[in-house]
């Protein structure tokens, strides 16, 4: 489908392509990855043509049509299927055409044409594909100037869908879907007829939708069977013979050099060092493989230690001016809690962030939040708090006004940017770096809680992977909403859907939240009312089992907090000075360890018992 041969491009003196060559087969469905910034996107545009590589070439099987999003999304006054179903712009001239011509020869073509592209079923198709990507019907029918930008952006993203392409091209299309879109899209694309190029950090896409990947490295583009999995175990075994065949090379070059020194001189060995000589110049090791550097993330442990709950929320609602999007919000969030909000787009899980952030009023009910409690809120709108013509260094001194360079300095590493970068204006900084920048500053006093939104929308599968580690080292509570599941299985253990109008526990697990929704995709369910006696018998066994869930969290919150009793008590005990002083304070610290003890031993059964509880209750 697609040649590149020996492809170098330069961008204002930076070369990101040097003698590339690789190709992709037809019909593959193949994702393409590598570091932030190394111009993965600029490839996609020397495809298109929209520039022009500075040597070798791109060739596209003939004929092909390439299809790409839309940078600029529709924002007019016709309705959102009318947009969609115009994408196929064969399908529109040939019906545009038909209105008009009056050759009997020429009409026959075009109806012969309009059967072989399946033009009649067009709008049942273009429908199906928008309901996956979350319009339901009314919405649909509605003007595309009254959506939002995320919104829009799927709009183009179904229109090139709908328009199947021989070659797709989609840059990071999970950015603007919620869980449910992403997950229908990685479905589409598996079974997605023609060939698909992708540009993806979202591990579990890539390794349910593609076949191969192509990685970007060092200016150079190598291809490999497989999906991402298959990939990273392909490579790090790639470069562990690589690097020993390089020790091999060096070893043995540095033998015959000894041989060389010693006898290079002497008159009878002359012809033998003259020989490994030789040897020695043909002997090419080759080069070193090793992983471009990626920069960790780190954030600051909580300066305070926070009462439970944290927060809590009393039949509390929340919206804006007299639009009330959530309602009945009774929830609370303990120290050291890790929560994952799903749910699909626009069932107010921002909003839900922004009250506990404290961006909107609660408008009715009861909101409770610690005193001394701090959050940090990211979010994709909060990049406008960042000044454009600042630099990273320049945000920095704004809130260490008083510390020396090298201090401010440091403080920029931890967030994972480059010296040079540093001193880059914050307008002129990739998407990742920014998303960097801004983390640390949010996160520079140690608050008690992070709230992420969409937190891996501009990072690389590596960033991703140290954000990862980040948020496991954090000792705060956490609450992330994100479209990335590897991120949510890896760092939260409580799932909560926003869904209905309101904030509630998921009483299931990821993968089963998973097949709920594409069984729901893929039938209707039967009569509307055996999914009424559906829904309400799954109602009336998550009510059963709440107050079970409810009893097993504050087992644990306690059993957490028993253990760092312990933990202090012990600390005390280690130190030396302690009998150094009153023989009465050993003892009462003697003595309350074997109370916390016994009654963290007394927890952990009740845990035990409530687990099993739920075990039995679940499988009834």
């Amino acid at each position: 489908m697609l040649s590149i041969n020996n492809l170098t491009y330069r961008i204002q003196g930076r070369e990101l392509f040097e003698d590339a060559s690789v190709v992709l087969p037809t019909g593959s469905k193949t994702g393409f990855v590598g570091k932030n910034g190394t111009g993965k996107t600029t490839l996609f545009h020397l495809i298109q043509e929209h520039i022009h590589p500075d040597a070798g070439g791109i060739e596209l099987v003939k004929k092909a049509r390439i299809g790409a999003v839309a940078q600029e999304a529709p924002a007019g006054n016709e309705t959102v299927l009318d947009v969609v179903m115009s994408a196929d712009k064969e399908r529109t001239a040939l019906m545009a055409e038909a209105e008009t011509a009056t050759d009997p020869d020429r009409i026959g073509e075009i109806y012969i044409r309009l059967a072989d592209i399946d033009a009649y079923t067009a709008e049942a198709r273009a429908s199906s594909i928008l309901k996956g990507l979350g319009f339901e019907q009314d919405r649909q029918n509605s003007p595309t100037h009254e959506l939002s930008g995320g919104w829009r952006m799927r709009v183009a993203l179904a229109g090139v869908l709908f328009s199947q392409p021989d070659l797709l091209l989609l840059d990071e299309p999970t950015n603007y879907l919620d869980l449910e879109g992403t997950l229908w899209l990685e479905k589409y694309l598996s079974t997605y007829p023609y060939t698909v190029f992708m540009i993806s950090h979202d591990r579990d896409l890539l390794n349910k939708s593609v076949n191969s990947i192509i990685h970007l490295e060092h200016r150079k583009l190598t291809f490999y069977k497989g999906n991402y999995d298959t990939f990273e175990s392909t490579r790090r075994m790639q470069m562990e013979l690589n690097n020993k065949g390089r020790e091999k090379s060096l070893d043995q070059i540095a033998h015959m050099q000894k041989f060389v020194d010693r006898f290079g001189a002497s008159a009878t060995k002359a012809k033998q060092a003259q020989a490994r000589m030789k040897m020695i110049a043909k002997l090419k090791p080759p080069a070193a493989m090793f992983d471009e550097y990626s920069a960790p993330f780190t954030f600051p442990q909580p300066k305070t230690e926070q009462a439970m709950p944290m927060i809590s929320l009393d039949g509390a609602s929340a919206g804006y001016g007299d639009k009330t999007i959530l309602r009945h919000i009774n929830m609370r969030i303990d120290p050291g809690d890790r929560i994952a909000l799903i749910g699909v787009n626009g069932n107010g899980k921002s909003t839900f962030a922004k009250l506990l952030a404290g961006d909107i009023k609660p408008m009715g009910g009861t909101f409770a939040k610690g005193k001394k409690l701090e959050i940090a809120h990211f979010a994709q709108h909060q990049m406008d708090k960042l000044k454009p013509e600042w630099t990273p260094f320049e945000h920095i001194v704004d809130i260490m006004p008083t510390d020396s360079e090298s201090r401010r300095r440091s403080r920029l590493s931890q967030m994972g940017l480059t010296k040079s970068r540093m001193d880059t204006l914050a307008k002129n900084l990739s998407g990742g770096e920014r998303a960097r920048l801004l983390m640390g500053l949010i996160t520079f006093s140690g608050p008690g809680m992070m709230i992420l939104d969409e937190p891996t929308n501009h990072l690389d599968i590596d960033s991703r992977d140290a954000l990862v580690h980040a948020l496991n080292d954090y000792e705060g509570a956490v609450l992330i909403i994100s479209h990335d599941r590897h991120l949510i299985e890896a760092t939260c253990d409580t799932l909560w859907i926003a869904e209905g109008g309101t904030i509630r526990v998921l009483d299931e697990d990821l993968d089963s939240y998973q097949n709920s929704i594409t069984s729901a995709k893929e039938s209707k369910g039967g009569t509307k009312a055996e999914r009424k006696a559906n829904k309400q018998e799954a109602a009336a066994k998550r009510a059963e089992i709440a107050p079970i869930k409810s009893a097993i969290k504050d087992a644990e919150t306690k059993i957490a907090r028993l253990k760092r009793e312990i933990d202090k008590i012990d600390a005390q005990l280690e130190d030396p000075k302690v009998y150094n002083g009153s023989p009465e304070q050993v003892i009462v610290l003697g003595k309350d360890k074997a109370r916390f003890s016994n009654d963290l031993e007394a927890t952990e059964e009740q845990w035990l018992a409530l687990s099993a509880e739920l075990e039995t209750a679940e499988s009834a």
